[in-house]
């Protein structure tokens, strides 16, 4: 196992871990349930880690998370069925649950 993110909460740790289990990448979140320990710990000891599972997926991993994170700084996407505006990195729809135009 190799560890590649850490998280600056659990919901954020669970939203990469999602985007990379949708491309086939296995991976672990650590310290779940350690951010209660925040200020006791250092934040890095205490903040949410994803590790992958085999460490051969280390760089697909790496190179979809910079996926990600240029999906996230584009800029927000109109829905065609809605019309509702949606953050860059969202595939569907908030509103209507609809997928969203590449």
């Amino acid at each position: 196992m190799k560890r590649i993110y850490t998280a600056a909460n659990l919901p954020d740790a669970h939203i990469v871990a999602g985007f990379l289990a949708a491309r086939g990448i296995r991976v672990r979140i650590f310290n779940a349930n350690a951010a209660g320990a925040m200020g006791e710990l250092p934040f890095d000891a205490a903040a949410p880690q994803l590790w992958v599972e085999d460490a051969r997926d280390e760089e697909r991993a790496r190179a979809a998370m910079a996926d990600f994170r240029a999906q996230a700084a584009g800029p927000s996407r109109r829905c065609p069925s809605c019309g509702e505006e949606n953050p860059p990195a969202f595939e569907l729809c908030w509103a209507c649950g609809k997928g969203l135009p590449g």
